[in-house]
């Protein structure tokens, strides 16, 4: 693995057990630490399998995922969860936050499985203020229980709770799709901002051009994916 790259994929694919040909095959992808990727494809192109790769929610069927130089598919189920709780801060498309607990307990929950994460956010008490601050949540609203936030609050909770404990990749999965194109700009300058802050890389991952347009770099997934598109669901 190239010293500066985070995440390096080779000659990986991917292909359900009730299929013989794959829905995803890349021969080769990189990103360098500290680089802001925009991954765009439409549906059916293989964004949602690629993100839980990348995750180690799904082992590839052949070929090497290593990020932070451990391959992936070396790795049990066990130990892929482990290393995403130690290394990834993800925000999802539907934020999945828990409607019965506050602001400060969802942005909390990574901490409750990772040692790694926890060590580094020894002063969470600190720390949460400042990234709602940075991220442009007042404090009033810490002991909220989430479900009194607007749509765009959510988003940001999400956002904090992938930053706290400083993970080196940041993975977004379409976050701003619920929002305007103002306050999807602003999402992004300041999610841009944060992880400039802890030289955190961050692969975001949508269809909508106009965000793309905020990226340094933009990879078309359609041109990377060697694979026969499917029209399968979660592909």
């Amino acid at each position: 693995m190239t010293t500066n790259n985070l995440v390096e994929l080779k000659d990986v694919s991917f292909y359900w057990d009730d299929q013989q040909s794959p829905v995803l095959a890349i021969d080769f992808l990189s990103i360098a630490k500290g680089e802001h990727v925009f991954i765009s494809g439409d549906s059916g192109s293989g964004k949602t399998t690629l993100l839980n790769l990348l995750c180690g929610i799904h082992q590839a069927k052949t070929g090497s995922i290593k990020m932070l130089g451990q391959d992936l598919n070396k790795l049990s189920s066990q130990e892929r969860d482990s290393f995403r709780g130690d290394h990834l801060g993800v925000i999802f498309q539907q934020f999945n936050l828990l409607p019965f607990l506050s602001v400060q307990e969802n942005i909390q929950l990574p901490m409750g499985f990772s040692k790694k994460r926890t060590a580094k956010s020894v002063n969470a008490k600190e720390e949460i203020p400042r990234l709602l601050e940075a991220l442009g949540l007042p404090l009033s609203l810490i002991n909220k229980k989430v479900t009194q936030l607007s749509v765009g609050q959510q988003q940001r909770v999400a956002a904090c709770r992938a930053f706290l404990g400083a993970p080196e990749l940041i993975i977004a999965d379409e976050p701003t799709s619920a929002l305007d194109r103002k306050n999807s700009d602003n999402f992004l300058q300041l999610l841009f901002k944060e992880a400039d802050a802890h030289d955190s890389t961050i692969i975001f991952v949508s269809h909508d051009e106009n965000t793309a347009k905020h990226f340094s770099r933009v990879v078309e997934l359609t041109e990377i994916n060697k694979a026969v598109p499917h029209s399968v669901i979660n592909t």
